[in-house]
């Protein structure tokens, strides 16, 4: 797709790079403005929503059980296994951090694969993969009369994801830095829109099999929304006050001249991506604090927060946190354009507080209200979601044109690295607590 009506067409993969290296182009025009803020936010909205879902479901993959007739079946609300009949936790088996490393392990290998080269492989092979394992992971986990196979698709939805956020974060370099904004809220969008819809459909009566099956027209929407929504690849100049912005930053993180024209990161010498990812330090460390706290929280402590005095289940509660948690991270992903932030540590360090507390309330039983609970994870997703699109719009400022592309592969490595910390760490606490009287 092009940039002029009637004349639109997708550049093949091989011009992509030509492309990158050509000169600015003048301002899109107002119509082409709209179609790539919409198609950034669908793609964001697209690309998470199996993960969020998977996470989501991990509470009831996890309390899997085989019907009669060796049918695949799970109850909308289970009766976990308990781990220890004596606990006070009402404890699964298994941890859903479990449910959590699947999700999130394929993706730190494909987003430690970026830097390396990942990211300059063609654009459009890269999404179609990533639309047939979101819908593989829906179909696999729906059929599955196992927790493994379950897993197995959740490994998919991983997939999926981790690739997806990979190239679209690169992709944000071809076109105005707005995108970013837009790309962000999507992706809370998804956590929102992932978290409620399969608690919705699961709390009228539908089955989770069904409810997921319900769920196969997202990754369609994904293929849609890339290749007929977003106009042509182009490096393109915001201009106006943020230009201005970013030229007063940019050399905390450039290694030449700001006026340098933009180029393609695969003519970056070694030396040069050293010096990039050494500037990115003070943005990657404070966004991997941010999310090992939070899903330290999510898939270590959700499940251990559970309240007797109430008329919601244990399934139920569950839901309602992630529902909650994602409903926080959608509003703050959203809210770029009246609140940016430029000292993400300070967010890192509410977050840890956020962590402390709750876990001090998990050993201790101090909060008296469920209520209570739904008020702090609401916080906790705000923390995440304003460290998550601040840290992206911080390092698109900072950089220079030929070095975006490389950095925001590199820098979407930090959330995944801090989940993937926050699922090894949670395991053992589940055991720690499930075995308490």
């Amino acid at each position: 797709m092009g940039g002029c009506a009637g004349s639109r067409r997708r550049l093949s993969d091989s011009e992509e790079e030509t492309t990158a290296r050509a000169p600015r182009p003048p301002p899109a025009p107002r119509g082409a403005h709209w179609r790539n803020a919409l198609g950034f936010w669908l793609l964001g909205l697209c690309n998470n929503f199996s993960y969020v879902v998977m996470l989501s479901a991990a509470h009831d993959i996890l309390s899997h059980k085989r019907a009669s007739g060796n049918q695949s079946h799970v109850d909308p609300d289970p009766v976990p296994t308990p781990h220890n009949n004596s606990s006070r936790f009402d404890c699964n088996s298994v941890s859903t951090a479990a449910v959590l490393l699947a999700d999130i392990l394929p993706t730190l290998v494909i987003k430690l694969l970026a830097p390396l080269g990942l990211h300059l492989l063609p654009y459009s092979p890269r999404v179609l993969v990533s639309g047939l394992c979101a819908a593989g992971s829906f179909i696999l986990v729906a059929f599955s009369q196992s927790v493994a196979i379950s897993l197995c698709g959740v490994v998919l939805a991983s997939i999926s994801s981790g690739l997806g956020e990979v190239t679209f974060l690169s992709l944000t370099a071809f076109y105005p830095r707005a995108v970013i904004s837009w790309w962000s809220s999507g992706t809370g969008g998804a956590g929102l829109l992932g978290a409620l819809s399969y608690m919705g459909l699961t709390q009228v009566g539908l089955s989770p099999q069904h409810t997921l099956l319900s769920m196969l027209g997202i990754p369609a929407l994904l293929l849609a929304s890339y290749f007929f929504l977003l106009t042509s690849l182009e490096p393109q100049d915001p201009g106006g006050a943020e230009e201005a912005e970013r030229a007063a930053r940019q050399p905390l993180m450039s290694t030449e001249a700001p006026e340098s024209k933009p180029d393609s990161s695969s003519s970056l010498s070694l030396q040069e991506k050293w010096t990039v990812f050494k500037g990115l330090q003070w943005y990657i460390v404070p966004l991997v604090l941010v999310y090992f706290a939070e899903y330290f929280i999510n898939q270590g402590l959700f499940e251990l927060l559970f309240f007797r005095n109430t008329s919601l289940s244990h399934a139920q509660q569950y839901r309602w946190y992630q529902m909650l948690y994602q409903a926080g991270v959608f509003a703050s992903r959203s809210s770029l354009q009246c609140c940016r932030i430029r000292s993400t540590w300070a967010l890192a360090l509410l977050q840890c507080f956020n962590l402390a507390f709750l876990l001090v309330d998990v050993w201790l039983s101090f909060l008296p209200s469920i209520y209570l609970v739904f008020l702090i994870i609401v916080y906790e997703g705000l923390l995440g979601g304003a460290a998550y699109v601040n840290t992206f719009h911080n390092i698109a400022l900072e950089t220079s044109d030929e070095h975006r592309e490389f950095a925001m592969a590199t820098a979407c490595m930090s959330d995944t690295l801090g989940i993937s910390l926050s699922g090894l760490l949670a395991l053992p606490l589940h055991d720690f607590f499930c075995h308490l009287s």
